[in-house]
């Protein structure tokens, strides 16, 4: 009995030992040469991982505060006056009202793409403005969408970036959020943009009655997805700049 379990045992030992033999490409153990730093503590791994995050900030600690202006205005006042409108206001209502801010958005999206020499991306948005305009009741429906023209936008900031002006320091603006000196200032010809070419008078009209720019904050702020905390990390102000920062690059490569 003895030798018949000696003999199981040799059996099992050459079979373990041919598994751990590798394979021809050296995967079957493949972290048996990797060397570790034994003075690698997870306070250096984290901080070596917020630098690769690295953001040019030279304003950081002014942007700290302004971001937990931002977190509290928007904990306080911005979102219970979203529930407020949403509990308020039908859903087809409010439907109407962001497609018809969407409409009026479509103006900046086409002066900045025919800036960027954007000849296909511009012929949709004119088409996109001119079925929401007419079909769509003055952008109240948004019928272009269903007809294949989804919406697309482009900023003056965009256009800076298209033609190599580069972003400058993060900055964090008050209630609007995350941006950058370059997109900025891009944020203000748009606006003045917007105001000169006065699209359907609505820009004017706003100009006397501020409860429309109010209604225009409140839809934006309802058709925004991100709530401060909810990345659940005490490294939230140093991830948002990173995916803005990033998420711009993209947008201007597009």
């Amino acid at each position: 009995m003895a030798k018949k379990a000696l003999f199981i045992a040799l059996l099992l030992a050459s079979g373990l030992a041919v598994a751990q033999e590798p394979d021809q490409d050296g995967f079957t153990q493949p972290l048996k040469d990797l060397k570790f730093n034994p003075g690698l503590d997870q306070r250096e791994f984290e901080r070596s991982t917020l630098d690769a995050l690295s953001v040019y900030d030279p304003y950081e600690s002014w942007n700290r505060r302004v971001y937990h202006f931002n977190y509290r205005f928007d904990e306080w006042v911005f979102l219970p006056v979203v529930r407020g409108y949403r509990y308020v206001t039908p859903g087809f209502v409010r439907s109407g009202v962001s497609n018809f801010f969407s409409n009026l958005g479509d103006v900046p999206n086409l002066l900045n793409s025919a800036l960027q020499l954007k000849g296909k991306r511009s012929m949709e948005i004119t088409g996109r403005l001119l079925l929401n305009t007419t079909i769509g009741v003055v952008g109240l429906w948004d019928p272009a969408t269903r007809m294949g023209l989804p919406k697309q936008t482009e900023d003056f900031g965009q256009t800076l970036g298209y033609y190599g002006v580069t972003d400058g320091p993060y900055l964090m603006l008050p209630i609007l959020g995350p941006s950058n000196l370059r997109d900025t200032g891009g944020l203000v010809v748009d606006y003045v943009a917007d105001y000169q070419i006065n699209f359907l008078n609505v820009p004017e009209v706003a100009s006397n009655h501020p409860e429309i720019t109010a209604l225009r904050m409140v839809d934006k702020r309802y058709t925004t997805n991100f709530r401060y905390g909810q990345l659940n990390t005490p490294f939230e102000y140093e991830k948002l700049r990173y995916v803005y920062t990033q998420s711009r690059k993209l947008q201007i490569a597009e």
